[in-house]
């Protein structure tokens, strides 16, 4: 059962060690985020390395996916009555072990191995990090309405996954030893995440007895099931996206634009993940319905443009279509986790959040590897364009029933 936290919240101290409490997870947070994408830029150099075609990229890639889906079904809940802070420790020690095997072992296998490891982490992690700043926020600052809770928690998840391919891409175009070093920089990072996950307060009562362990449910009132549905769906279309930049930029600067520079491509990838965060950050005074009114436009109009990069086999034209796509996308991301946020049940706040990330990061997979089936039949432009009609399509039916439900 989740409560309000221990006596020591309800003093001036207590609250002022919560909000600081706040900020360090946040950062945690996004640290962790950006180690799953550091390998972005990498994928050519593995490829390069072991001559597996392009398929074998997006492998790699819903290795990371399932192990996230894996994660959150299996574990995404379990901070609802196991604690939120032995979760992320245990989240955090599991990317560790990722990062272990990625220093240590660069065969095919090892990757999907360190990859699948990571999702699951991550799994568990994103949920739990995402209630436990709800909670401490609510601790630290009483009287605000959760919505800055909200915001801090997609923005650093989006922003934290755009870190990754920029870092990726500065310490593997320039410095030595590419397919270590960005590793051997997370396990510094992780280490000190994981201190932070130690000492951070607990907003969870463990319940006693304690109930008896089942794989994830999505837990939400039956009034509000078809608003869920919606929700879902529209996260879904927006992490398709995401996927999409982080798996396959790198092929397609290569193979259509004739662009090899890791570091181009981790900035490409940066400047669409990165507008998904500013654009929360920026937009944040909107009212909900402008905001999703706001995103849905943006998608569609950066969605396009990627096409018609693709077309033109222009990269300026195609990064700026990522660049306001991913700020779209920050916008139906922010209002996905607030509304998940808004229908759960306190008690169950674990669960829910964890069903909202369960149907992003089906998003982020499914189609990542239909998009890698069908490069081995179809030329790159026209599975970029066919992706991008596709989504728009996905993304202006679950933002429409979406707005039925905001006011």
């Amino acid at each position: 059962m989740t409560t309000a936290a221990p006596d020591t919240a309800l003093t001036p101290g207590g609250r002022a060690r919560h909000r600081r409490a706040f900020w360090l997870i946040a950062v945690a947070f996004a640290a962790t985020m950006s180690f799953t994408t550091v390998p972005t830029p990498m994928y050519g150099l593995y490829q390069a390395r072991d001559g597996f075609p392009t398929l074998m990229i997006t492998v790699i890639f819903a290795a990371y996916g399932f192990g996230v889906m894996a994660g959150l079904y299996f574990g995404g809940h379990v901070s609802d009555y196991l604690g939120r802070r032995r979760v992320l420790l245990g989240a955090v020690l599991t990317e560790l072990v990722s990062c272990l095997i990625f220093v240590f072992f660069k065969d095919v296998g090892s990757l999907l191995t360190a990859r699948f490891i990571c999702g699951a982490g991550i799994g568990a992690l994103t949920s739990t990090a995402t209630a436990h700043l709800a909670e401490l926020r609510g601790i630290g600052a009483p009287g605000e309405d959760g919505g800055r809770a909200s915001l801090v928690a997609s923005a650093v998840n989006t922003g934290g996954l755009a870190l990754g391919p920029l870092v990726g891409g500065i310490l593997t175009q320039w410095l030595p030893d590419p397919l270590t070093l960005p590793f051997v920089a997370f396990l510094v990072a992780l280490a000190l995440v994981a201190a932070i996950a130690f000492v951070a307060p607990e907003t969870v009562d463990s319940p006693t007895p304690r109930p008896a362990y089942r794989p994830q449910r999505v837990s939400v009132s039956p009034e509000v099931r078809s608003e869920f549905i919606a929700t879902g769906l529209a996260a879904a279309g927006s992490f398709a996206v995401l996927g999409f930049f982080t798996s396959l930029t790198g092929s397609v600067l290569g193979e259509v634009m004739r662009q090899d520079s890791r570091f181009v491509t981790g900035a490409v990838v940066f400047g669409a993940m990165g507008a998904s965060s500013v654009s929360q950050v920026a937009l944040y005074g909107l009212r909900p319905r402008p905001k999703l009114q706001t995103g849905i436009v943006l998608i569609v109009a950066g969605l396009v443009l990627v096409a018609v990069g693709a077309v033109a086999a222009s990269l300026a034209v195609f990064t700026v279509g990522g660049v306001i796509a991913g700020a779209g996308i920050g916008l139906i991301f922010a209002s996905s986790i607030a509304a998940a946020n808004r229908m759960a049940d306190p008690a169950a706040r674990g669960e829910t959040v964890a069903g909202m990330f369960l149907a992003a990061y089906a998003g982020i997979t499914l189609p990542v590897i239909a998009c890698g089936v069908l490069l081995s039949w179809v030329p790159t432009v026209t599975l970029v364009v066919s992706f991008a009609t596709l989504i728009i399509v996905v993304a202006v039916a679950s933002t429409w029933q979406m707005l039925r439900h905001t006011h």
